[in-house]
């Protein structure tokens, strides 16, 4: 069961130096309305989205940011029925372990894993956690771990046990929270009460993960919100969350990246 814990994630030795690289993994697919991921989209277009998620390599150990889905409960007949397909949505993996061949194809040993980060809980960020080793720390807002824990929302979006059952050290995070030097968690609420995305600051250049903060380079061209936002109060912080993230995106030497954009160069390598 996944224990928390309060104050300055700890990864100890594991993780040391600063991020020299960055590995975007797309790990499926799933089909959205435009309008679930750009406010004002047309509820008729759908769009075949990658499922992202992005390892971070330092000099001296490596970070997951985000998970994709648990491929085991997609093909499960009953855990999909449950989860993964209703309405006009379905799961869409590849054959095999998408995120364990990543890893794998990038060099990269779990043991080295140092810490995990999860910009939110919804089921395609949380399936990585059934292969991270046991005790590995992940960084989550409180306000999402607040959330998860009180009964939240429908199940066809999150997969609680995803989380509470994975044997990890969950560190609640208040915001901006430097995660360690060169990486810093980014308070992006509104798509979901605790979500989160990440600043990585390479040697050449530095990256945000918008995550589901913004789905689209439409999101934050039009500073336009995704479409899912939970509570009318939410609608507020998700503005706020993509006005922030364009004004990043603006910057000289920073590039920001939609989570679900399929015509993003990141997710079509």
């Amino acid at each position: 069961m996944a224990k928390t814990f309060d104050g300055a994630v700890r990864t100890g030795a594991a993780l040391g130096g600063r991020p020299r690289g960055l590995v975007p993994l797309v790990l499926g697919w799933e089909p959205i309305p435009e309008s679930i991921s750009l406010r004002g989209g047309d509820p008729a277009r759908f769009l075949l989205e990658p499922v992202t998620a992005a390892a971070v390599v330092f000099d001296h150990g490596w970070v997951l940011l985000d998970g994709g889905f648990n491929v085991d409960r997609v093909r499960d007949p009953e855990e999909r029925a449950a989860h993964y397909e209703y309405e006009s949505y379905t799961a869409v993996v590849p054959p095999g372990d998408a995120l364990a061949e990543g890893v794998a194809a990038a060099g990269l040993a779990w043991d080295d894993l140092a810490l995990c980060a999860i910009s939110h809980v919804h089921l395609d960020h949380t399936g990585g956690l059934r292969l991270v080793p046991p005790g590995t720390p992940v960084a989550l807002q409180r306000r999402e771990w607040d959330w998860l824990q009180s009964g939240i929302g429908r199940r066809e979006t999150v997969v609680v046990d995803d989380v509470l059952d994975a044997d990890v050290r969950v560190f609640l995070l208040d915001g901006d929270t430097e995660l360690a030097p060169g990486l810093t968690a980014l308070d992006t609420r509104g798509h979901t009460p605790g979500h989160q995305s990440f600043r990585v600051d390479l040697p050449d250049r530095t990256v945000v993960l918008a995550c589901d903060a913004a789905d689209l380079e439409r999101n934050l061209t039009e500073r336009t919100p995704c479409g899912w936002v939970g509570r009318a109060g939410d609608e507020l912080e998700a503005q706020r969350s993509i006005d922030r993230l364009a004004d990043l995106a603006a910057e000289p030497g920073v590039e920001v990246w939609p989570g679900h954009d399929p015509e993003w160069a990141a997710w079509r390598r």
